[in-house]
C-alpha cells in the first residue's frame, strides 16, 4: 500500500462532532455531491448525529474546507461515506489524508470490513488501501422508491 500525500501544513483533521459545519456540509453535499443532491437539511442533521464525522479546517480560520462520514457499529463493520473536498482546495491532498485519517481511525476497532461507494474517485481510495469487492455478486442492496 502506497502512503498517500500527507495533511499540508496549514489544515488539521478532527473527529470532533461539535466542529462540524453542519450547514456547509449540507449545503455542499446537497448541491454539488452527485450521491445527495438535494437531501433535505434535516435528513443530513439525523446523518451526522448518527455517524462518526470528520472535518478537515483550515488552521489559521478555523474554516471547515472538508467533511467525511463512517456509519459503523464500531466492532464489525462500517461505511465511509459522503466524503467532500471544497472546490477551492482540491488537489492539494486533503481528500487523501482526510481518509486515511478515517482508516487509521477505526484501525483499533477491528472491523471486518470497511466499506465505501464511488462512480469516479477509485485511484483515490486504491492508494488508501480499498480495493474493489472479492464477490460483489453476494452484496445486495435495498434501495428506497
Amino acid at each position: 500500500m502506497t502512503d498517500p500525500q500527507q495533511l499540508p501544513d496549514g489544515y488539521e483533521i478532527s473527529a470532533d462532532p461539535a466542529r462540524v459545519d453542519a450547514a456547509r456540509v449540507h449545503h455542499w453535499l446537497s448541491t454539488d455531491a452527485y450521491w445527495a443532491l438535494g437531501r433535505s437539511r434535516e435528513k443530513q442533521e439525523r446523518a451526522i448525529a448518527g455517524s462518526l464525522n470528520f472535518g478537515v479546517y483550515d488552521g489559521p480560520s478555523g474554516e471547515q474546507v472538508a467533511y467525511a462520514r463512517v456509519v459503523t457499529d464500531e466492532a464489525t463493520f462500517a461505511w465511509l461515506c459522503d466524503v467532500y473536498v471544497e472546490p477551492s482546495v482540491r488537489g492539494k491532498g486533503l481528500g487523501s489524508a482526510l481518509v486515511t485519517a478515517v482508516r487509521d481511525h477505526l484501525e483499533p476497532f477491528g472491523l471486518r470490513r470497511v466499506l465505501l461507494a464511488t462512480h469516479d474517485a477509485h485511484g483515490v481510495y486504491e492508494k488508501i488501501g480499498f480495493r474493489p469487492l472479492d464477490h460483489p455478486g453476494r452484496w445486495m442492496a435495498l434501495v428506497a422508491r
